[in-house]
């Protein structure tokens, strides 16, 4: 579970950076909002590109290969970012980096099948998932404070450093079977044999089903859906709020890092409850869900007219926390609707609606702030909206019965 959360906190936490480096980057190479957003969206465009396959071959080579891999070469490019000399070399940089770290996510939900039994695994998803509640916190907090002192290259080039270290460890001491790890324990195997015996019971008609096969479930579209609009304004509202706190409330950068990241350090402790709550709802998690993302869309609405600062912090953390519940109960619904044998795949096509989203949402919200004169209201409500059919599409889920946890 460490070495989940670890890598993925690695994996996001230069996405996060480059948020809070958009206006300094934007000054030094003289592009504005919308060439600013451009320059986060290709990074999904390309890591879009790669997710199915990268899904395939992880379900081929397994994850430890996989994951070595995409660690691996986001520790060079993200170092090259700090090191680019111009903005069409940071677009090339921010474009190899995408595709490289495309298998990462496909091998993590492989992982957790593997060493965790079902009741249990949208917990683990959450734990490992809360890094994209806890990175913009750090990510704001840490980057405000080096690109203060030393510029915004600099925390780019430090970010290599861990990632050597991750990929020494996977190398050389990761498994992919529990069973060659000498201090799991035979309750603990047993355990994981009986929640596998107990799933290939309960989707027996779809225990040999292929990819390909699979994709004419309508599941696995439902959920393409839904991911496809909650991480559009996920990626929308981390990747605009420290420069709507900056531009519009006129924070300063140090009131940005402590301010903008209180949404996310409150959104952390919601992702994880969030995912403990989804594994006693397994078969119905889309109820926690679609509260969660309605109410994340009522605490924005408020957002836009708030009255004061003190008002603006306020609905931001409510709006976090609502968001980041819905977001630990979505992992649920993937273990539950996708079959376990083609996780990486089927997931990595979920997930390739998320990369598509964090394609467009930037560069679209950037632009309607660019044409709205710098004003945020248009975006925040085409957010807004992205949620509230987020939470339709999610009603119309119907998951198999898989009754009590404990059945």
């Amino acid at each position: 579970m460490i070495l989940l959360w670890a890598c993925s906190l690695l994996s996001l936490f230069d996405r996060m950076v480059i948020n809070v480096s958009l206006p300094l980057i934007g000054k030094e190479f003289g592009i504005n909002e919308a060439a600013q957003g451009f320059l986060i969206s290709l990074s999904f465009l390309s890591s879009s590109l790669f997710q199915i396959p990268g899904g395939l071959i992880t379900d081929r080579i397994g994850n430890r290969k996989a994951v070595t891999f995409s660690i691996g070469w986001a520790s060079l490019f993200t170092p090259l970012t700090g090191l680019a000399f111009s903005y069409p070399m940071l677009l090339i940089v921010r474009c190899l980096l995408g595709a490289g770290s495309a298998l990462a996510a496909g091998a993590y939900m492989r992982i957790m099948v593997t060493f965790f039994p079902l009741k249990e695994r949208a917990t683990a998803k959450a734990i490992s998932a809360s890094v994209n509640s806890l990175a913009p916190a750090v990510a704001t907090i840490v980057a405000a404070t080096i690109i203060g002192v030393y510029g915004w290259r600099v925390v780019f080039i430090m970010l290599g450093i861990p990632g050597i270290l991750i990929v020494s460890y996977l190398w050389f001491r990761f498994k992919d079977n529990p069973a060659e790890y000498p201090k799991i324990t035979p309750k603990e195997l047993a355990e994981l044999r009986s929640s596998a015996e107990w799933e290939e019971r309960m989707v027996a008609a779809d225990s040999q089903i292929t990819y390909g096969e699979f994709l004419r479930k309508p599941i696995l579209w439902q959920l393409v859906l839904v991911w496809f609009f909650f991480d559009f304004t996920y990626w929308g509202f981390t990747t605009w709020l420290p420069s709507y706190l900056m531009t519009v409330k006129g924070f300063s950068l140090a009131k940005t890092g402590v301010y903008g990241a209180l949404p996310y350090l409150i959104g952390t402790i919601s992702m994880i409850y969030g995912g403990y709550l989804s594994d006693r709802l397994i078969g119905r998690r889309k109820w926690l869900f679609v509260p969660g993302a309605l109410l994340a869309a009522l605490a924005l609405s408020l957002m836009i007219y708030a009255p004061s600062d003190t008002m603006t912090i306020l609905y931001q953390c409510i709006a976090a926390a609502a968001l980041f519940m819905a977001f630990g109960s979505f992992g649920g619904m993937q273990f539950d609707g996708l079959p376990k044998h083609i996780i990486a795949s089927a997931s990595a096509t979920v997930n390739t609606a998320g990369q598509l989203a964090g394609l467009f949402s930037p560069f679209l919200l950037g632009y309607l702030i660019e044409v709205n004169g710098g004003s945020y209201t248009t975006a925040f409500l085409v957010m807004i909206l992205s949620l509230i059919l987020a939470s339709g599409v999610a009603l119309t889920i119907q998951c198999k019965e898989w009754g009590r946890k404990n059945e």
